[in-house]
């Protein structure tokens, strides 16, 4: 066996066992990255004392790229929860799209809700205010919650700082601020075409909350009210106070974005260069959030919030090291530049490989964090030393974690249990086949995408 089918064998065998150990093991995504990266540098022909160090390398450079921003991100994320922040920035949609536009309100809550706060807990937050629309206005509650599951999730799988993204870029090595701006431009058509289609099928399962507000009904006759007003479920935040911590740091990002591009020097390009800069941007937005959302918060209360954020962002940090360790693995054994070799020499385009293999393991493990950072990991050597480019790589690992959300995926029963869902074909039109459209929809995205760049 010549060295480089013994890579590419290693490479098979690793990520065989990685997905055996994760799915039926007690070992967790963490470790089994790492051993998955122990086992490829081993059978791919590295020598022992070198994986070590290069697991350690491909850890810690990942990591210090983003770890903080993690950090910053999951803690304002608490702060928008316990404050109500999440919850205005929908009834100020619904004010502003009017009656009968409820779904595209919705939408653009979980859009930009979910940019901070983990998708799970965005849907959790706003969902009793799509329930209380459908059961007022009559409308069917996929029609309503539906386009908000899919904001969230679009957005939690492709837009800094939520952790997943965060990690991927940091992974692919690629600029922060250039990934958010352009994961949101990629997010919108799969968000539109994600929410068109729960309209639809909003027609064909017509549910919605019976008079006790707990259970469930499907009334025969359809009767649409347009005239009802929506109201907060609590005294909440101003509109102003809840979107400024996240605009904040968009803007400063952008902002620095423009500067680097046009080449603007002198003092003031020097400031909004650092003020731009991910780490203090989002910094600064939870300064912003802590001080004016959660004013009337008790130091007890605002410490307790950051410290569950930074609870629920640790396990994802440590996925995103080995993530990295095991690129770093790819990278030092030659086995990125190998099958990067193997791929140019065909018409493949080389972003394509990041794609499959977070479908593969999605599909396979349910989690699409886990799904695109192993794909990150796997794949980022090899786009590099194809010359594909990195933040096209980074993205199709992203997209690739949307497919098909079913059983093994935690969301997938947050969003059906508080839709009303029981049927395990019902709940698989309502959002297995949701999130598969905006999979879909950002596949061709990425493709037009990658013939003009």
């Amino acid at each position: 066996m010549d060295a480089g089918t013994q890579m590419v064998v290693a490479l098979i065998i690793g990520i065989i066992v990685l997905i055996f150990l994760i799915l039926k093991t007690k070992v967790h995504a963490f470790l089994g990255l790492i051993i998955a990266a122990c086992l490829i540098g081993l059978l791919g022909g590295m020598s022992a004392d070198a994986i070590p160090a290069s697991i350690i390398k491909g850890f810690g450079g990942t990591l210090g790229s983003i770890g903080i921003i993690i950090g910053f991100g999951v803690m304002m994320g608490e702060i928008f929860f316990v404050t109500g922040a999440a919850e205005k920035m929908a009834l100020v949609f619904i004010k502003l799209f009017g009656r009968k536009h409820e779904h595209w309100a919705m939408a653009l809550t979980g859009f930009i809700v979910s940019i901070p706060i983990f998708c799970d807990s965005g849907f959790v937050i706003i969902s009793p205010v799509a329930k209380a629309i459908s059961k007022k206005t009559g409308r069917s509650i996929i029609a309503i919650a539906g386009p908000l599951a899919a904001g969230l999730v679009i957005t939690h799988s492709l837009v800094p700082p939520t952790p997943g993204p965060l990690g991927v870029a940091g992974t692919f090595g690629i600029d922060i601020g250039q990934f958010i701006l352009l994961g949101i431009l990629i997010s919108i058509p799969m968000a539109i075409v994600a929410t068109l289609y729960t309209q639809w099928l909003g027609d064909k399962i017509y549910q919605i909350p019976a008079d006790n507000g707990e259970d469930w009904i499907r009334p025969e006759k359809r009767i649409a009210d347009d005239s009802v007003e929506i109201k907060a479920s609590r005294e909440l935040p101003s509109g102003f106070n809840s979107f400024f911590p996240l605009v904040a740091p968009i803007l400063l990002i952008l902002a620095q974005n423009v500067i680097k591009a046009l080449k603007v020097t002198g003092p003031a390009a020097t400031v909004i260069g650092f003020l731009g800069a991910p780490i203090v941007a989002v910094g600064i937005g939870l300064l912003i959030a802590l001080f004016i959302l959660g004013h009337d918060l008790s130091r007890k209360d605002a410490l307790d919030a950051m410290e569950r954020g930074i609870k629920s962002a640790g396990i994802i940090i440590l996925v995103t090291g080995a993530g990295g360790a095991l690129g770093q693995i790819l990278k030092d054994s030659g086995t990125g530049d190998y099958i990067a070799k193997q791929i140019a020499a065909t018409p493949i385009p080389v972003i394509i490989l990041p794609f499959i293999i977070a479908t593969l393991v999605r599909f396979v493990q349910g989690s699409g964090t886990v799904a695109m950072i192993t794909s990150a990991g796997i794949c980022a050597p090899i786009v590099a030393s194809a010359g594909g480019s990195p933040m096209l790589g980074a993205f199709a690992a992203c997209i690739g974690s949307l497919f098909f959300s079913y059983f093994n995926d935690s969301y997938f029963w947050v969003v059906n249990n508080l839709m009303g869902f029981k049927d395990t074909k019902e709940q698989i039109r309502n959002w297995s086949l949701t999130s598969t459209v905006a999979w879909g929809v950002g596949f061709i995205e990425l493709l037009i995408l990658n013939f003009i760049m």
